[in-house]
């Protein structure tokens, strides 16, 4: 066995089945930082301006992002950190390869071959501009995988709520698609304004939605979490969002090169009747399901009914020790509190420099999410929070 291999090994055995996983901060060309993500306020320009302000963290992913020429190959990449040695740290990438089925599972091993999701922190001070994940048949097109997401908005990374608190979902029932092809068609020459067509609806902390591939959404300023499958593809409708101006090639790029001035093909991205169902805050809305609680400790789904991903957010009480048990792998993050996850030291994070190692992100094998991980909060007063982001095969996930 290599060295490489066998420090994967030691570090899955040493942590009983839990790795603990380094920050991941993502800047992004566009728009402007929130600055909720516990960031040092010195660090959202550490990767150089030309790069754009840090506004993502994410969280138990083996993929990159689809950030420019200027990204290395690893950004949007999760780490693994052995013994809280950060030279020492490899790609949780490898370490899913290298464990298969012993830290994933069987189930997902066989089905996708890999962890399939990962999850992030959205932190946006303006709102994002109206776009479309593609599905997986038209992704398929450009070598890449649809994208089902969800949000939740963690009232503990909310200090503030952005500049527009509201997101913008699919058109309004009475509108056509010649009316948004129109709107697209003016794309080069001047604001589309194609919001107008649209709807938004207010955010509200500690609840959520999903939102399925082809259904257009306009991110309100709020930090969300977001669970959602291994993808970065979309198709973005709007030109111009909060005065920020966006080249065609925002709404083509994720096309073959022969379609990317077709709008029909590009209007194919949208699955019509989801944009436009009557109904679409009882369709998508997830308010919280409370699936335990007691004087120890409350569980809540709160990303679930759909076919990819789920997520729960659970508080234990100040100066309580649980043993938490699910049936498959999963990811996490400590938004508030500190204590004991398994056998490390865990804390919420309070501000990181860039580059620092923190204890408030873990991801736990199948094996020890089945035999129950201890966690014990040893804050006197406080909770300790924790959000919890699973893949499509939680038996118990409302359907």
């Amino acid at each position: 066995m290599s060295s490489d291999k066998q420090l994967i090994r030691d570090t899955f055995e040493k942590g009983v089945g839990i790795l603990q996983l380094a920050p991941v901060f993502v800047p992004r060309r566009f728009s402007s930082p929130g600055k909720r993500l516990r960031l040092h306020p010195d660090d959202y320009f550490a990767l150089g301006t030309e790069r754009g302000a840090i506004k993502e963290r994410w969280f138990s992913s083996v993929i990159p992002a689809m950030n420019g020429p200027l990204a290395p190959e690893d950004e949007g990449m999760s780490y693994v950190v052995p013994a809280d040695k950060t030279k020492e740290k490899f790609l949780f990438k490898d370490a899913v390869d290298e464990l298969g089925e012993d830290i994933i599972g069987p189930e997902l091993k066989e089905k996708y071959g890999t962890w399939p999701m990962y999850s992030k922190f959205f932190d946006y001070n303006v709102p994002l501009f109206h776009h479309v994940h593609l599905g997986f048949d038209d992704a398929a097109m450009v070598n890449r995988l649809g994208k089902p997401e969800a949000y939740y908005f963690p009232p503990q990374l909310n200090n503030h709520m952005g500049t527009f608190p509201a997101t913008y979902f699919g058109y309004d029932p009475d509108v056509t698609q010649e009316e948004v092809k129109e709107r697209l068609a003016m794309y080069e020459e001047g604001d589309n304004r194609v919001t107008e067509l649209s709807r938004a609806y207010r955010i509200t902390l500690g609840t959520g939605w999903y939102t399925p591939p082809g259904v257009l959404h306009a991110p309100g300023s709020v930090l969300t979490y977001e669970p959602q499958w291994n993808s970065d593809v979309n198709s973005v409708h709007e030109n111009v969002a909060s005065g920020e101006v966006y080249p065609q090639n925002f709404l083509s790029e994720n096309c073959p090169k022969d379609k990317q001035q077709d709008l029909d093909y590009i209007m194919g991205f949208m699955d019509w009747e989801k944009n436009v169902d009557p109904h679409y805050k009882k369709t998508y809305f997830r308010p919280p399901i409370v699936c335990h609680s007691d004087e120890n400790y409350t569980e809540k789904w709160i990303s679930y009914k759909n076919d990819y991903i789920g997520a729960k957010e659970l508080t234990i009480e100040p100066g309580k020790s649980i043993t938490i048990k699910d049936e498959v792998a999963f990811g996490c993050i400590i938004v508030q509190g500190h204590g004991k996850f398994g056998v490390y030291q865990a804390a919420s994070s309070t501000m990181l420099r860039y580059g620092q190692l923190s204890s408030d992100e873990y991801f736990v094998s199948e094996r020890a999410s089945k035999d129950g991980i201890e966690i014990e909060n040893h804050h006197p007063t406080e909770p300790m929070v924790i959000l919890k982001h699973f893949g499509p095969n939680h038996p118990e996930m409302p359907r």
